[in-house]
């Protein structure tokens, strides 16, 4: 039996493919990625453990960069919070990174950014090798278009054109800071920049674009939209196949790893 110590809080790395599991919350069924998380860190720490992650994925919506705490009195090396853990979790799910942090540390409220990247196939054809994993407009879209929609949503809004009906912020306001596209061959890559995204945020602002870019509203119209608040006008909510969580900083003083994204992220 290894020794216990005093209530300590780590910090995990992780990234999976969302595809297989029922998000990332908890589930009665035991189908959550935070489902099977707990159960590899209940094991490799010899009592049960609780997570807390940074943001809290959808269905179907895969993850680069997720941030994760729990506490445990368990004393073991940083490497068994990691190749312990992954030998203990379902295919498509890894922890990347382990740090030991404060109590002050807090994966999600102490989170001062997120980034959310959006792939799209644009071509006729549906996705075969990348099924799962983008999402997929067949017909041409007018990027410059849609680049001009997206200045529209930049700043400190009221976003409730584009929250969930079901979503449980308590504000609709937040910080979009940066909102770019990108094009490699037929692939269409969205990033998104925030303090802090609503539920079907980011994939209601694809859809939003998406009607801009194929000619079915003109740019402006999104400026509309978010000065309406009104969801039933906007576009279509976009599949979570195609939603990546790439990236959440913290403070400096915390020293977390960066991820390292491949170049299709990084436009």
């Amino acid at each position: 039996m290894a020794r216990r110590v005093s209530a300590m809080r780590v910090a995990l790395g992780l990234e999976y493919h969302g595809a297989g599991f029922c998000g990332w919350q908890t589930q009665p069924s035991g189908c959550g990625i935070q489902d099977h998380l707990q159960r590899a860190l209940s094991r490799i720490a010899d009592h049960p453990v609780e997570t807390v992650c940074a943001g809290r994925t959808d269905r179907g919506v895969h993850a680069l960069a997720q941030v994760v705490h729990f506490d445990t009195s368990a004393e073991r090396p940083l490497s068994a919070w990691v190749r312990g853990v992954n030998s203990c979790l379902p295919t498509g799910v890894a922890v990347n990174w382990a740090r030991t942090v404060g109590p002050q540390f807090h994966a999600r409220y102490g989170a001062r950014e997120r980034c959310y990247h959006y792939l799209l196939l644009n071509r006729p054809e549906p996705p075969g090798v990348y099924q799962g994993r983008v999402g997929w407009c067949s017909r041409p879209l007018d990027i410059k278009a849609m680049r001009q929609a997206a200045g529209l949503l930049l700043g400190v809004r009221d976003f409730s054109a584009f929250r969930a009906a079901e979503c449980q912020a308590r504000t609709p306001v937040r910080e979009l800071r940066q909102l770019e596209m990108a094009q490699h061959g037929s692939l269409v890559v969205f990033r998104f920049v925030a303090d802090a995204f609503l539920h079907h945020m980011v994939r209601n602002m694809v859809g939003c674009l998406v009607w801009v870019g194929t000619g079915k509203r003109p740019p402006g119209w999104a400026g509309e939209l978010l000065e309406g608040r009104e969801r039933s006008q906007g576009g279509p909510t976009f599949g979570s196949e195609g939603l990546y969580l790439s990236r959440v900083r913290y403070a400096a003083e915390w020293e977390l790893p960066e991820p390292e994204l491949s170049p299709v992220f990084l436009c």
